[in-house]
């Protein structure tokens, strides 16, 4: 790791962690929206990045979905915050328990709402639970649907089973966003090149009902951008 990176990291960890500490005192999701949209613009002000979005005439701003997107870098949901920023849309992640209970993000994610999701656990009817309580807030769910990160040469990589049985189980729209824009290539010329003025390009796709299944989710999503 280069001086850059270990500063960048650094800036991050402090905001990251001073953030996860502001939503202890919030009591409302529109105030977390808010603290994380705020946490997203810092994050990629100082990467120099922009976010460019087309499609969310699309999408009911004050709708509840399931929001599907595209994982290739830890600045995703920064991504997807900022390019929500002009709805009331405010989701809860859906956060593996590595992420969960991180160092580095565990702070952050329980406290600015998200549901843990536990791979290696049997048991499965508390993180339904959670799911249909926090729908019941008024918050959408937020899922990256290949379950980690895409590190491969590939636009996308296998949909973990299960996403769509989150809307099924809910009654609950599932809207598709394609990250257009490479974001890890775009993370690596932020902090090693230090280049300014980068974009990263969302899509915001049709919204699919949670009934239909006349393809899979990763078909339909495939067929609607890539």
């Amino acid at each position: 790791m280069n001086l850059k990176q270990v500063s960048m990291a650094l800036y991050s960890l402090y905001l990251t962690n001073k953030y996860g500490v502001k939503f202890k005192s919030v009591k409302s999701n529109a105030e977390r929206k808010e603290l994380r949209c705020e946490y997203g613009n810092l994050i990629l002000s100082r990467l120099n990045i922009e976010v460019i979005v087309s499609g969310l005439d699309k999408v009911d701003p004050d709708g509840q979905y399931l929001l599907l997107s595209n994982h290739r870098s830890i600045i995703d949901p920064c991504v997807i915050e900022v390019a929500l920023k002009d709805t009331n849309i405010f989701g809860l992640w859906v956060a593996k328990k590595e992420l969960y209970y991180s160092f580095f993000f565990g702070l952050f994610v329980r406290n600015g709402g998200a549901i843990l999701l536990d791979r290696g656990s049997k048991k499965i009817s508390q993180f339904f639970k959670d799911v249909k309580a926090g729908l019941k807030s008024g918050a959408s769910i937020f899922i990256f649907p290949e379950g980690t990160r895409n590190k491969q040469d590939t636009d996308l990589a296998e949909f973990k089973e299960g996403s769509q049985m989150i809307a099924l189980k809910n009654r609950l729209p599932m809207l598709p966003v394609y990250i257009k824009t490479n974001t890890n290539e775009i993370l690596h010329r932020a902090i090693n090149k230090r280049e300014k003025n980068l974009r990263i390009e969302v899509v915001f796709g049709d919204v699919i009902d949670s009934s239909d299944r006349s393809m899979s989710l990763e078909q339909a999503y495939r067929k609607m951008f890539i």
